[in-house]
C-alpha cells in the first residue's frame, strides 16, 4: 500500500492546488476547525470505579455522616419547645367568641385568656413566635405587592407609590406602606403571665427589639425624611392601609427607633414565608438571673387581644415558646437526613463488599491470560 502524505490545511477543508468549485468549498466550509476543543482532543480524566475506590468512599461516607447526624438529632431534641392553638374553633375555646365575631372592619378589641402549663423549665433566652397555618405567602401577586422604594424611605415613592401594590396603591390618598403584604399585617396583641400557687399573676417582660434581621432593621427599611423622630409631616399627604387600625407613625409611639417603616414587628412580618405553615418571630424573653430558669415549670395565662381573622381562609393561629442552640430551632430533619444517608452508604458498603468477595476472585479466574 502507497503511503500518503498529511496536510493539516487538507483536513481543515484546504487542499493545495486549483481552485475547487463554489458549492463544494461551501460544503467542506461546514467542517470543524482542526482545534483540540472542537475535534474533543481537550485532556480529559475519568475515574475508574474499581472495589479498592468505591467500597472506601462508601464506608468513610457512613463512618462521618452517622455521627454527625446523632449529634445534630440529639441537640435538636434537647431544644424545648411549647406550642398552643388559641384561634378559637372549638366552642369550648376562651377565644371562640372573639374568632366567630371579629373581623377587619370591628372597631372594638375582643380580649380572651387561655391557660396552659409548662413541664419543665426553659433555660436561657426563650424566643416567643406566633404561627398561621394556610396562610400563602408565596402566592406570586403577594409577593410583589410592596414598593421597596418606598420601604427604603425614599420620599417620591411615598407619594407615588409602585403600580405593583394594586389594588392596595391609594385610597384617596396614597397609602404608605402599600401593597397586600402590608396590609395584611399581624396585629394581635401576645402577653404572658405566670400564675403562683397562690394564684396571683406577675407578667412576663417580653422585649421586641432584635426580633428582625441587622440588614432589614438597618439596610432595606428606612424612614422618609431621616432620622426625624416626628414622623407626621412626613406622612401626611398619605394613608394608612385599609386593614389596619392606625396609621405607619403609631406604631410604636414610645420609641422613636421602633416606628414607622423601621418598625420590627413590620419588618419581620413583611419578610415573606416560602411555606403556608409558618412561625415569626414576635418576642424574645431575655434571662435575667444565672440562678433560676427563664420560664419556671408551673402554670401560665396567655392574654390575646384579639385583632387578627383567619376564619375567611380556614387559618389557624399559634403561640410558639422555644429555646434555641448553635443549629438554631428545634428541627430534627437534618439529624435523620444525615443518619439516613449515613446508614444507606454504610449498608451499601457491606453489600459491595460481600459480593465483592464473593464474585471478584471467579471473575478474575475467568479471565483469558493474552
Amino acid at each position: 500500500m502507497m503511503a500518503t502524505s498529511y496536510n493539516a490545511k487538507e483536513e481543515d477543508g484546504h487542499r493545495s492546488g486549483p481552485s475547487i468549485t463554489a458549492g463544494v468549498s461551501t460544503d467542506r466550509s461546514k467542517k470543524p476547525d482542526n482545534t483540540a476543543f472542537k475535534q474533543q482532543r481537550l485532556p480529559a480524566w475519568q475515574p475508574i470505579l474499581t472495589a479498592g475506590t468505591v467500597l472506601p468512599a462508601f464506608f468513610a461516607i457512613g463512618v462521618i455522616f452517622i455521627p454527625i447526624g446523632i449529634g445534630l438529632y440529639v441537640t435538636s431534641n434537647n431544644i424545648k419547645e411549647f406550642e398552643i392553638d388559641y384561634t378559637g374553633v372549638d366552642t369550648y375555646s376562651p377565644c371562640f367568641n372573639c374568632s366567630q365575631s371579629y373581623s377587619w372592619n370591628s372597631t372594638k378589641p375582643c380580649t380572651c385568656v387561655v391557660s396552659f402549663s409548662l413541664d419543665q423549665a426553659f433555660e436561657g433566652n426563650v424566643f416567643m413566635y406566633y404561627g398561621l397555618s394556610n396562610f400563602y405567602q408565596n402566592h406570586r401577586r403577594y409577593v410583589k405587592s410592596r414598593d421597596d422604594r418606598q420601604l427604603n424611605g425614599d420620599m417620591s415613592a411615598l407619594t407615588d407609590p409602585s403600580k405593583e401594590c394594586e389594588p392596595y396603591r391609594k385610597n384617596v390618598k396614597p397609602i404608605a406602606p402599600c401593597g397586600a403584604i402590608a396590609n395584611s399585617l399581624f396585629n394581635d396583641t401576645l402577653e404572658l403571665n405566670y400564675i403562683f400557687l397562690n394564684g396571683t399573676q406577675a407578667q412576663i417582660p417580653l422585649s421586641k427589639k432584635g426580633i428582625a434581621w441587622w440588614t432589614d432593621k438597618h439596610v432595606k427599611f428606612r424612614n422618609p425624611g431621616g432620622n426625624n423622630s416626628n414622623l407626621l409631616p412626613v406622612f401626611q399627604d398619605t394613608t394608612k392601609p385599609i386593614n389596619w387600625a392606625k396609621p405607619v407613625y403609631e406604631l410604636d409611639i414610645t420609641d422613636p427607633d421602633n416606628n414607622g417603616f423601621i418598625n420590627e414587628d413590620f419588618i419581620v412580618w413583611m419578610r415573606t414565608a416560602a411555606l403556608p405553615t409558618f412561625r415569626k418571630l414576635y418576642r424574645i424573653i431575655q434571662k435575667n438571673s444565672m440562678m433560676t430558669p427563664t420560664l419556671p415549670r408551673g402554670n401560665y395565662s396567655l392574654h390575646i387581644t384579639y385583632n387578627y381573622p383567619v376564619r375567611s381562609f380556614d387559618g389557624r393561629k399559634r403561640m410558639i415558646l422555644s429555646t434555641i442552640s448553635w443549629m438554631g430551632g428545634k428541627n430534627p430533619f437534618l439529624g435523620i437526613a444525615y443518619i439516613t444517608v449515613g446508614s444507606i452508604c454504610f449498608f451499601l458498603g457491606v453489600v459491595l463488599f460481600i459480593i465483592h468477595q464473593k464474585y471478584g476472585n471467579r471473575s478474575k479466574g475467568a479471565e483469558i491470560p493474552s
